[in-house]
């Protein structure tokens, strides 16, 4: 098992799009495509965007959320919950110079935030291998 989180965690770096689904208020899911601007091993994803946004209304009135990654026939699908960041220190070390287009105050600007996925649960398939479990 170690080797598949492994080429899990090898594949998301290598993504540079991630899909994230919120729930919304009528308990449906919505997915968004998103730029993975960081990933730690192969359950934690950071995502940048506004924080008057949809998404980040939706994450904090309900914290659980799906996040996919996939690539040459292999895919990852976890579970877990989405935490909202709006430190100013992380924010700094988190800005990306493209963000500007989005945010043209830079890393200060009060609508910028972080979204941190944390995975709990990972279906995985990859090389052929399949696999359900607990992170």
């Amino acid at each position: 098992m170690a080797t598949l989180i492994e080429k899990a965690a090898e594949i998301l770096a290598r993504c540079e799009t991630v899909v994230i689904t919120s729930i919304n208020q009528e308990g449906y899911p919505r997915p968004v495509p998103m730029s993975n601007i960081k990933s730690e091993g192969a359950t934690t994803v950071w995502l940048a965007t506004g924080k008057d946004s949809l998404k980040t209304k939706e994450f904090a009135a309900n914290p659980k959320a799906g996040l996919c990654f996939q690539e040459k026939g292999n895919s990852v699908v976890l579970t877990g919950e989405v935490e909202i960041i709006e430190d100013e220190a992380t924010k700094q070390e988190m800005w990306q110079e493209w963000f500007s287009a989005h945010f043209s105050k830079g890393p200060t600007d009060p609508n910028y935030v972080l979204l941190k996925f944390k995975g709990h649960h990972a279906t995985i398939w990859i090389d052929g291998h399949f696999v359900r479990r607990n992170l």
